[in-house]
């Protein structure tokens, strides 16, 4: 079992956050943690002069809304959403907090994927801690 578990979520349609906070509940210790995560890539600064005024802030307030209907009534579980490049941000989440599983869902890879590399895949690659990957 795990005592610190992270689960990164992307709320792309591929994805299953639902299947994976299941699968932190079973994995996680007694007294164990669960923290979801999303990562707000950064949009350049030419792009986001075309987006109305607030956008992005509607967009955040969205993805803690839905962050949080995922941990509601979890137990040791909490929300947390942070701007950054998704795979680097989720490994240094992991390696700040002392996380002990990630848990991060992955979706059927394409060709880009074997010629650029997925999310999973890198955090896979590169994680000091247990991950588990859910297709």
């Amino acid at each position: 079992m795990y005592n610190n578990i992270l689960v990164p979520v992307s709320f792309e349609a591929d994805r299953n956050a639902q299947g994976a906070m299941e699968i932190a509940k079973a994995l996680r210790a007694d007294g164990g943690t669960i923290t979801c995560l999303h990562v707000m890539e950064q949009l350049p600064k030419y792009a986001t002069e075309y987006l109305p005024a607030g956008h992005l802030e509607t967009a955040k307030a969205d993805v803690v809304a839905s962050l949080q209907s995922l941990v509601d009534g979890v137990d040791n579980a909490s929300a947390v959403v942070v701007d950054g490049h998704s795979s680097r941000t989720i490994l240094a989440h992991a390696d700040n907090n002392d996380v002990d599983l990630i848990i991060v869902a992955s979706h059927q890879p394409g060709m880009q994927d074997y010629l650029l590399g997925s999310t999973a895949a890198k955090v896979v690659r590169h994680a000091k801690c247990a991950v588990h990957v859910l297709r």
